[in-house]
């Protein structure tokens, strides 16, 4: 995956898109969960080369992050560990990010009844 260009502009919603065309096309749980884990995952590669101050983008963040977390919870117990231990670190990437996705993170953890400090 190329970088982020800071001068195209970024699109969340064509993101979230791509999730949605996936969950009406094929919806298979497995693969739900691996979109939306991945999108976490690459929200922070984005910010590690743009800087974004935009409410929006981080509401969607925390809200993919609640996604993702009832996709995975939603497979079979064996097939969980990966994605939590993935979901696990963005978490702890989003501790220090601000806008409050830090603390939404935990909330949601813990409402999951995962492991972990809150």
């Amino acid at each position: 995956m190329n970088p982020a260009d800071p001068r195209k502009p970024q699109s969340v919603a064509k993101a979230k898109k791509a999730i949605t065309d996936y969950k009406k096309a094929l919806g298979q749980p497995e693969g739900l969960a691996e979109l939306t884990v991945f999108y976490c995952e690459e929200v922070f590669a984005f910010l590690a080369v743009c800087g974004v101050e935009d409410e929006d983008f981080y509401v969607a963040l925390v809200s993919m992050f609640e996604q993702a977390l009832k996709y995975v919870l939603a497979l079979p117990v064996s097939q969980q560990p990966d994605f939590i231990a993935r979901l696990d670190r963005v978490r702890g990437l989003g501790q220090d990010l601000g806008w409050g996705v830090g603390e939404d993170f935990d909330i949601f953890w813990a409402e999951a009844g995962l492991p972990g400090e809150a």
